[in-house]
């Protein structure tokens, strides 16, 4: 989400880690133990997200409460802490990043609630499985490739805010078809950024290992991906989904 700390913003290719002799073994060590607090905090959330909107859904409660304007305080919540997070994060204390972190978590899953309203059980487990695997190759690429993907980054962003205009404009059409390929494109598209993300996170790493941005950037890195996700299954349910 902040770019900060993501070395394709600067020039001359410096790395801390090395300038300072850290033996390489030492640096991989790191990373990895950085990358998987990134993994497990995102991993967290989706669990947490996906028994809230079990349980809320289940209880009754959904159904009734997002029939109220109160859904779009449910609805909002979310893109509001994301905002927070996002503009707030050199000023907020890691523990505070955490607590939001856990209540967009928890609000994510009162909104999705209604997909267990409108979608099959079935249709769910299948899209969730597919695109957990999906995720996970995709962000193994993004991990491991050499190739620079701050490029594609560019195009896929400008991609989401075009796909976010169309959106608002078929709020307003209701056309099935425009629908159904908005739908396809958020797929890709969330589906590239799942791999750029991965490789930005990791080159973070450099620049903020053994500093008080460590913690925060961990935070910052698993609600990105974690975003990823949730719009790649969204997307999916919606246009591949079999309905109640």
């Amino acid at each position: 989400m902040q770019n900060q700390f993501d070395p394709r913003t600067t020039t001359g290719g410096f790395d801390p880690a090395v300038a300072v002799g850290v033996p390489r073994a030492a640096r991989d060590a790191g990373l990895r133990s950085y990358m998987l607090k990134v993994y497990n905090y995102m991993a967290s959330a989706v669990l947490l997200t996906g028994i809230v909107a079990m349980v809320f859904a289940g209880s009754g409660f959904a159904a009734q409460v997002m029939a109220t304007p109160l859904r779009w305080l449910i609805i909002l919540s979310p893109l509001a802490i994301v905002f927070a997070m996002s503009f707030g994060v050199n000023r907020m204390k890691e523990s505070t990043l955490q607590a939001l972190f856990w209540s967009f978590a928890v609000l994510m899953g009162l909104s999705m609630s209604t997909i267990f309203l409108v979608f099959t059980g079935v249709s769910i487990a299948q899209t969730f499985f597919a695109v957990t695997a999906s995720f996970l190759g995709l962000s193994l690429w993004g991990y491991t490739t050499k190739k620079d993907l701050s490029g594609f980054g560019t195009f896929l962003i400008m991609g989401v805010v075009g796909l976010l205009v169309a959106m608002i404009i078929n709020i307003f059409l209701q056309s099935t078809a425009m629908h159904l390929a908005i739908s396809a494109i958020g797929v890709l598209l969330f589906a590239g950024l799942t791999a750029y993300d991965t490789q930005k996170i990791k080159s973070m790493y450099a620049y903020v290992a053994g500093t008080d941005m460590m913690g925060k950037t961990v935070i910052m890195g698993a609600l990105t991906l974690y975003l990823d996700f949730i719009n790649m299954f969204q997307f999916l349910l919606s246009f591949m989904g079999n309905r109640e």
